[in-house]
């Protein structure tokens, strides 16, 4: 509302209920917010509303020197604080020689006390008047960093219309919050984020999930086809089962099948119907998919396979983000099943990837796997709604009576001599009846064959017909401002994919501005990859290649283009730090250009 830049980040645990005042139950939300263009939700936060001991022991690793520290001292029990791990509490201790909090800048206030105080007017139980002190953190908050209130009003009046107690206490504890910062000489310094410069356009602000749904139902408008998404709920896909719900007057369906393989097959019987099919789930997901994924393969039909991936194996963390399926998605399924993957690189530019996922699939006949990850679904930031004009068409070119022999035949799997894509013939059409399945087709007639050289042909066919994606792709944007690639000052390229893109570009500027050369590329297609891509990595001396995971992409360059990729790993379920990548790209730096690379602590932090 007030112009700035942001992305955030949730942080929660995986428990529905989680154990209330301990370390494992802590949740945070994380915002990000400037006068320019930012990249990430930040290395360190400048500010911590702690609301209990847990909630304080469990964030005190992530800040810096000098953070504020905002600390409710209501809950500073001696129950909680033992739950939190404390021997003592840390409160008592402030201003002493052995003050634990001594780097900081901490403001103990009783926030639940006087959020109760302020909104005993409208008879609220006491519980229920705690439950508002969050709008009285946002509201001391607001008046610290110069946030208008209006907006924010507008919002609780909204949210709470129909209980108009709870309505004017949120609104009462939200501006006795401001007051508090106002008043109170506690408070010595406020700030004001002045408006960030921004493409001209409407904006709001959105998250991963809710871009993927929306790029789905584009996906179908602009191709003329109904959407089904059939989807067993998981972590943290399950929102785009939930958005897509919403949307039957842009013809989407929605089926919540009983389990993973029930809403794949769904899926795929959609496609074969004449429908855009999509399925969503996670890692665990696609494992229990992969015959089903093959399927679609052997029938080449349109399909749009979304994996949200958590960290794993197994269960593992199903709310903490990871980009460990890379590999599970390019080779796993039995057989030679060769399949299309994209990958965004930001919440909002889950919309552009959702949609170029349909237009792979229904151009090429193919399902198509969408990488997306648990930062990317629940974080968020600033999106520029497109102009439908802009937004590109897809023809779904349905086989037709016109398709048929002179003989009056059908022929199934003849090809489409540009992308070697077989005809889409939805049953119901006179002609166009033909055998559909796992089992071998035989080349042009689709009929059952075993034939050793028939089979070689089709499966060399099907890899052909993904290989042939790559002409569809423009070239790569290589972000290297000391020159034309490889002809520039810079020697090292950092290339990634997916949700690292904001940490890539904010260490890569951190790099830029100590003074030295980098360039920077992101890929969305990592299957086929760019045609130009093995000659812009021959180009540099030195390739970073950074991942939450333990080297899949790094794997993939190495053996595709033989070039000697080196690995930038992370796998704690958290996004990278763009302050530690921008200390490892100054060290390729300085060891490929035989400098020093000197980054000062303000560049190299904040």
């Amino acid at each position: 509302m007030f112009g700035n830049d942001l992305v955030t980040l949730p942080n929660f645990p995986a428990e529905i209920r989680a154990p209330q005042g301990t370390l494992p139950g802590v949740s945070s939300f994380q915002v990000h917010f400037a006068d320019h263009d930012i990249l990430t939700a930040g290395d360190a936060p400048d500010v911590l509303v702690a609301m209990n001991p847990a909630a304080l022991r469990a964030n005190l690793g992530d800040l810096p020197q000098g953070a504020t520290i905002i600390v409710d001292t209501h809950d500073f029990t001696a129950r909680n604080l033992t739950k939190a791990g404390y021997e003592s509490n840390p409160l008592d201790l402030l201003g002493d020689a052995n003050d634990p909090l001594g780097a900081f800048a901490v403001q103990p206030v009783d926030l639940t006390g006087m959020t109760v105080e302020a909104v005993k007017e409208f008879g609220l139980s006491r519980k229920d008047a705690a439950r508002a002190k969050n709008m009285f953190a946002l509201g001391l908050l607001s008046w610290m960093y110069g946030r208008p209130t209006e907006p924010t009003i507008a919002f609780l009046e909204k949210r709470f219309a129909k209980v108009e107690a709870i309505r004017d206490a949120n609104i009462t504890a939200f501006k006795a919050g401001w007051n508090f910062g106002e008043t109170t000489e506690a408070f010595v310094v406020s700030y004001e984020i002045k408006p960030a410069p921004m493409a001209p356009g409407v904006y709001r602000n959105i998250t991963g999930n809710l871009a993927l749904a929306y790029g789905l139902v584009a996906g179908g408008v602009q191709s003329g086809l109904p959407v089904f998404l059939g989807s067993y709920p998981i972590t943290p896909a399950s929102d785009i089962l939930h958005e897509l719900s919403k949307h039957k007057a842009f013809g989407v369906t929605t089926l919540q099948a009983e389990d993973e393989i029930a809403g794949i097959g769904s899926a795929i019987g959609a496609s074969f119907a004449g429908s855009l099919g999509v399925t969503t789930t996670s890692g665990p997901g696609i494992a229990l998919k992969s015959e089903a994924i093959g399927l679609a393969v052997m029938t080449e039909l349109p399909l749009v396979v979304i994996d949200v991936q958590r960290g794993g194996p197994s269960t593992g963390l199903p709310t903490k983000t990871e980009q460990a399926d890379l590999l599970q998605a390019m080779y796993g399924r039995n057989g030679e099943a060769p399949v299309p993957i994209v990958a965004p690189q930001s919440p909002g530019d889950c919309f552009d990837a959702a949609l170029e996922a349909a237009r792979i699939a229904i151009t090429y006949r193919t399902p198509v796997m969408l990488l997306s990850d648990g930062y990317l679904a629940n974080g968020s930031e600033p999106w520029r709604i497109p102009e439908i004009v802009d937004l590109p068409k897809i023809d779904p070119a349905f086989a037709t009576a016109e398709d048929l022999t002179e003989d009056g035949k059908f022929q199934p799997y003849a090809r489409d001599a540009e992308t070697l894509a077989r005809p889409w013939a939805p049953p119901g059409i006179a002609g166009l009846e033909h055998r559909i399945g796992g089992i071998e087709k035989a080349d042009i007639t689709g009929n059952i064959s075993y034939d050793p050289a028939n089979h070689d042909l089709m499966v060399r066919t099907r890899q052909a017909k993904i290989d042939r994606i790559a002409d569809s792709l423009p070239p790569l944007e290589v972000d290297d401002p000391s020159g034309p690639p490889g002809h520039g000052k810079a020697k090292v390229l950092v290339i990634g994919w997916g949700s690292t893109y904001g940490p890539i570009g904010a260490g890569v500027r951190r790099v830029r501005k100590a003074g030295h050369h980098v360039a920077q590329v992101h890929l969305r297609h990592l299957n086929p990859f760019p045609h130009d891509l093995g000659d812009i990595l021959h180009r540099y001396d030195k390739v970073l290649v950074p991942e939450m995971n333990l080297g899949q992409l790094s794997l993939l360059l190495r053996g595709r283009y033989l070039v000697d990729a080196i690995g930038y790993n992370q796998i704690n379920g958290m996004p990278l730090k763009a302050a530690a990548l921008a200390e490892a790209i100054g060290g390729l730096v300085a060891d490929a250009e035989g400098v020093t690379v000197d980054l000062t602590p303000q560049e190299a932090g904040k």
